[in-house]
């Protein structure tokens, strides 16, 4: 690692007393609106309140979450591979899930950052309840502009947040943060499947609109190889999406999944994509 543990951890101690009014002017109005809108989506005081109208306008996508079993175990796996020992990243961590889990397996730290207070402030809380506020830290920072010391961190996970970002300013970032010999895991939405685009157009309250225009294909693929080696990639989760209308078939249907996403073409309709990113020598 490029930097002392003992020195990363005060770096973010610094990072958590940036006052406010620094924070906020530091962000254009695109971040802004962003964190609004993660704020508002993260107030779990909020949701209970919300009746089922309003619910199913903001949150209905989550029932669609009961199908991605398969994606996530694969995730959890590669957390459990790759965060013992090392400084992990859950970057944009939202409740720092990805944190918390990486922590559990053994991780010198794991770090969380979030541009949105509320998602760092129920990060802190969650890992507190798992016993994990000792191994852990979350700290809100500008994922395009994180402020970590260069090399600083051996493995990140992205998961589900790239397509908020510029690219152009966040694979740059990222490389720059990642430690020689690092890797990265993004989870992302594939931007292919046209009953999946139908239902994001028929649903805009549930999105930014950047993240809507910019959800992610095989070109941020190929724009990735500018900054990292590319590692593996893999397709999840097509029928399997009709699986929390047709609960009894879901397992049926998450099966047959493992056999389209491997076909050509074909895994271009599934709902998300998983690929590796590794640090690669620089000129």
């Amino acid at each position: 690692m490029g930097i002392a543990m003992s020195a990363l951890k005060e770096h973010l101690s610094a990072m958590e007393t940036i006052p406010d009014a620094e924070w906020m002017s530091s962000l254009d109005d695109r971040k802004r609106r962003e964190l609004e809108f993660h704020d508002r989506d993260r107030d779990r005081s909020r949701i209970p309140q919300l009746d089922q109208d309003t619910y199913e306008r903001f949150y209905g996508n989550k029932k669609y979450y009961q199908a991605t079993e398969a994606s996530k175990q694969y995730v959890d796996s590669w957390i459990a591979k790759h965060a013992a020992g090392r400084v992990f990243l859950d970057y944009a961590c939202g409740n720092g899930d990805g944190a918390i889990k990486a922590a559990r397996a053994g991780a010198e730290l794991a770090i969380g950052i979030d541009i949105s207070a509320v998602s760092v402030n129920n990060a802190k809380a969650d890992a507190a309840t798992a016993g994990m506020e000792g191994r852990t830290r979350f700290v809100q920072a500008d994922a395009e502009n994180t402020k970590l010391p260069n090399g600083s961190i051996d493995c990140i996970l992205c998961r589900g947040m790239l397509h908020h970002l510029d690219l152009s300013y966040a694979f740059p970032e990222l490389r720059r943060i990642l430690a020689p010999g690092g890797r990265m895991l993004a989870v992302e939405a594939l931007d292919y499947n046209p009953l999946i685009k139908l239902y994001r157009a028929f649903t805009p309250e549930m999105r930014t609109k950047w993240e809507a225009a910019h959800i992610l294909s095989l070109k941020d693929i190929r724009f990735a190889k500018r900054f990292f080696a590319i590692g593996e990639v893999r397709y999840w989760h097509i029928t399997s999406i009709a699986g929390p209308h047709i609960r009894p078939l879901l397992p049926a249907l998450s099966m047959l999944d493992g056999v389209l996403t491997r076909i050509p073409l074909v895994q271009l309709l599934s709902w998300m994509f998983t690929f590796e990113l590794k640090s690669k020598e620089r000129p």
